[in-house]
């Protein structure tokens, strides 16, 4: 019964925005789909023509060789613009494309590491720490603790804040060390912003590749230098000189 009366209430409301004008669909009603009898119309430029018949909107879109696309349908009358309606979906999808592309998402990296790592792999391992924080991202340390060394967590402790000093210029402590079972735990956090250290890639990528095509033009002879080795094979040998014979 209750669930009868959810959808009677769904079909209601559904049918009163429909008498209100309002569309279902997300997409705003356009050209022969729009089914009032008068619009405030908004001309090619964002000029106010002001409220006239549908019909004469019509036909004004018609004239311009444009869309007439309802973008206020709650306003009385509805506002409606004249419009290339295809390119405005075009350039808002690459607006959002591009919107999504710059957005910036909070990512936790993790490095796992044991208290009497050897020298050479916590290099290693501090190198990934370097190159995440470079790109702006948060690094979850863990210190994993087996047998016996669970009775010095003094070990992990100095060995997280040995690496929180080693990188202390791309990041600091977002998290101090805390025990969690066998493990110790400490995030790190970066100075730079997701959003900066994206732009600053971008950035290194395009000279990445404008170094790569200056070094092919380099590479590249050009002009009279180009033209002189094919000279060169198309001019005939020089015969010696004849050496006079000794009498």
């Amino acid at each position: 019964m209750v669930l009868r009366n959810r959808r009677y209430a769904a079909v209601r409301q559904a049918v009163a925005w429909r008498y209100r004008g309002g569309s279902i669909s997300a997409e705003p009603r356009i050209n022969d789909r729009i089914r009032v009898p008068e619009v405030r119309l908004v001309g090619p430029s964002g000029e106010q023509v002001g409220i006239v018949p549908l019909a004469k909107a019509l036909e004004l879109a018609q004239e311009y060789d444009l869309d007439l696309v309802e973008v206020a349908a709650t306003a009385r009358p509805p506002v409606c613009k004249l419009m290339d309606y295809g390119k405005f979906k075009y350039e808002s999808a690459m607006k959002a494309r591009e919107a999504r592309k710059n957005q910036a998402h909070t990512v936790i990296k993790e490095m796992k590491l044991r208290p009497k790592i050897d020298p050479h792999d916590y290099d290693t391992k501090k190198g990934h720490v370097v190159r995440f924080l470079k790109q702006g991202d948060k690094v979850k340390i863990t210190i994993m603790f087996r047998g016996r060394e669970q009775s010095r967590p003094e070990l992990g402790f100095r060995l997280l804040q040995r690496l929180a000093s080693d990188v202390e210029d791309l990041g600091f402590i977002e998290s101090n060390p805390k025990q969690d079972g066998r493990n110790m735990i400490m995030v790190l956090g970066p100075h730079k912003k997701k959003t900066e250290a994206m732009a600053e890639a971008r950035e290194a990528q395009a000279a990445r590749k404008a170094e790569r095509q200056g070094y092919a033009h380099d590479a590249e002879p050009e002009g009279e230098d180009a033209e002189a080795p094919a000279a060169a094979a198309e001019a005939p040998a020089e015969t010696p000189a004849e050496t006079p014979s000794e009498a």
